[in-house]
């Protein structure tokens, strides 16, 4: 992708201005202020050509024109006709009056308990065998009334009954995790707004009117929701062919997508534009593809949206999942200081900052947080993880409940609240919280973790196995999630599968990146060229050897566990590489090991050298100590028996 020309930005801009403009008309709000910041983000023309910029031919086309295909007459014939009334509607949609806001364009029915209580007997007893309110049989009642009106002021009717379901859902579910909020809740219009729906797709071919892509969007949220997620797949790609500046319609898609594979499965599929591109960029960065083929993507979106916060998250949410916490926290603390009451995302930033053990700038974090918006999730979130960091993990779960009172789905407060109960040792509420997470996003490999270290800490490693291969398969790089597995395996006693899984850690990373591309496969023993491996890993799949019996490679693994100490010899071309991690307890561990069984092998020179090397390490003194008195026994009396080697 290279620059755009004057032409295609002058375009770029009408489009998202449109974006912002159409996206508002239907309440939209969050995707038009993500088409609203990245239309600011644009590089500004000259303001003083501002005036002449009118009269260019650039501004010819109409501004409301996206991809310059010219409206609906039928459309704006009704949505002329309709105008007051969208108005009115739109006016109870602002003020929260949801069900008001629908019932301005679709038929409303009183609830169980109606007004009209003079009525006889018998006309309760008609009234009795008619539909209920949510039935598809009230829906097809409806449908006669809805052709008759603009695809706007539709979706404006049917996106407020939808939110009026979600918002009573909430409410009926009451306290987080209390004995009301289960997951078998639903939102009771949503079987309504799909007979709705379903009815005006079959009838539009014989409308002789065209599609907008809204109500595509609507209908692919109704059918996720009722996991039907091909078909909602459908309706999406769609809803971004027949309107492609709808950010909302892309993170539904996102949200679809479980692997790379069906990302690029899907690409062909869509629209051949920027909102493509830049939907690729952030789909990767949800699927935690920090390559270098997803930055240099960013790069070039960048290059044309210098500015856009929302980019350059996707550039620090990157360096996050690859753990270059440094660089993410610094373009985190830059936007920061540019935006300091912008509250999108600060809760991973606060993660950061927890990993890296900031506690003082974490602090100022949530006390700017507080100060902008203290009822925001994101807010909640920050001051959490800043109580979770001074170790108070009731303060810190407190707010993170109050963070999905505001917001249910919000998936870190799910996932840090199951931490605080695990560090609280309440695993019962720990694994709730987990699984609550993964309903709201499948792909989040943290809570898959989480489920795996509570069922180890509850010894059911089964389990604890299923769900640390299911975190595993999000994130096949990550070496931390490869030595869960192989730990599990040993527990449940499938050590061939253990040690395999071991060596996909050492392949996968290590502490200096060194390993990666190393072959680790049975005999071999190479791989120290490129850094330092994990110790740990190394010592683990030498005890897992040990309990194959099979003794050479064990005591090969422990060679290389000590060879760590020292790492690769110094190179002065590049010397960041060199020096290893020293004399760890688990060096010591391998090494006396290694004393131990040269001392079974006979081979009494090198256990005293190794035994010697321990107690001036000072890590298992007394056990060297001991077995050097037991070789220099067994030396003197094979001395007395004159049988010394």
């Amino acid at each position: 992708m290279g620059t755009l020309s004057q032409a295609d930005e002058a375009q770029l801009k009408a489009q998202l201005q449109d974006a912002a403009v159409s996206c508002t008309e239907r309440c939209l709000y969050q995707s038009a202020k993500w088409a609203a910041e990245l239309l600011n983000s644009l590089p500004s023309a000259d303001d003083a050509g501002s005036e002449t910029d009118v009269d260019s031919p650039m501004s010819d086309a109409p501004p409301r024109t996206p991809n310059n295909v010219p409206k609906d007459p039928i459309e704006l014939r009704l949505e002329a006709r309709e105008a007051h009334k969208y108005l009115l509607a739109k006016t109870y949609f602002d003020c929260r009056e949801f069900d008001r806001c629908a019932a301005v364009f679709l038929p409303s029915t009183l609830p169980k308990g109606s007004i009209y209580t003079t009525s006889s007997p018998s006309t309760r007893a008609k009234q009795k065998g008619k539909a209920k309110l949510d039935t598809p049989a009230e829906a097809e009642a409806s449908t006669g009334s809805v052709h008759g009106l603009s695809q706007k002021s539709l979706f404006l009717a049917l996106y407020a009954k939808y939110i009026a379901g979600e918002k009573r859902m909430n409410e009926e579910r009451e306290m987080i995790l209390g004995p009301q909020d289960g997951g078998v809740i639903l939102n009771k219009e949503l079987p309504t707004i799909s007979a709705i729906l379903e009815e005006w797709f079959n009838h539009l071919p014989s409308s002789g009117r065209q599609a907008q892509g809204w109500l595509e969007y609507l209908y692919g949220i109704v059918l996720a929701k009722g996991k039907n997620e091909k078909l909602a797949m459908d309706y999406f790609i769609r809803s971004v062919h027949q309107y492609t500046y709808n950010w909302g319609a892309w993170q539904e898609l996102t949200a679809l997508l479980g692997t790379v594979e069906e990302l690029n499965q899907i690409i062909p599929r869509l629209p051949q534009n920027i909102m493509t591109f830049v939907f690729h960029v952030a789909a990767s960065q949800e699927l935690y593809q920090s390559t270098e083929q997803v930055h240099s993507a960013l790069t070039q979106v960048l290059s044309i949206f210098p500015t856009s916060s929302f980019l350059k998250t996707q550039r620090a949410l990157l360096h996050y999942h690859a753990k270059d916490f440094e660089e993410a926290e610094q373009i985190f603390s830059n936007m920061l200081i540019a935006e300091p009451h912008r509250i999108d995302h600060l809760d991973h930033y606060s993660n950061i900052l927890y990993v890296m053990g900031m506690r003082p700038k974490l602090a100022f974090l949530a006390q700017l947080a507080s100060s902008t918006d203290r009822f925001r999730p994101e807010t909640c979130c920050v001051v959490g993880n800043y109580y979770s960091l001074k170790s108070e993990h009731e303060k810190a779960v407190m707010y993170f409940r109050r963070a999905l009172t505001l917001d249910r789905t919000f998936l870190s407060a799910w996932t840090l609240m199951g931490h605080e109960f695990l560090e609280m040792k309440n695993t019962h509420t720990a694994i709730e919280s987990y699984r609550r997470a993964v309903d709201v996003n499948r792909k989040d490999y943290r809570a898959w973790y989480g489920l795996g270290q509570t069922y180890e800490v509850l010894e059911m490693h089964s389990y604890a196995l299923f769900y640390h291969q299911r975190a595993v398969a999000l994130r096949p790089y990550d070496p931390k999630l490869w030595m869960a597995v192989g730990q599990c395996f040993g527990k449940v006693g499938k050590v061939t599968n253990g040690i395999r899984a071991y060596k996909r850690a050492l392949v996968a990373g290590s502490y200096y990146d060194a390993g990666v591309g190393s072959s680790f496969s049975s005999g071999e023993v190479s791989g120290l060229g490129g850094g330092v491996l994990d110790p740990e890993v190394l010592y683990s799949i030498a005890l897992l050897y040990e309990r194959l019996h099979d003794m050479p490679e064990c005591a090969a693994y422990m060679e290389l566990v000590l060879a760590q100490e020292e790492g690769p010899e110094y190179d002065e071309v590049n010397p960041e590489v060199g020096g290893g991690v020293g004399v760890t307890p688990t060096t010591s561990k391998a090494r006396l090991w290694l004393a131990r069984w040269e001392y079974m092998r006979g081979m009494y020179q090198r256990s005293m050298e190794l035994a010697n090397e321990l107690c001036q390490d000072g890590v298992e003194v007394e056990d060297a100590k001991a077995l050097v008195r037991d070789i220099r026994a067994r030396i003197e009396r094979e001395k007395d028996e004159g049988r010394v080697q």
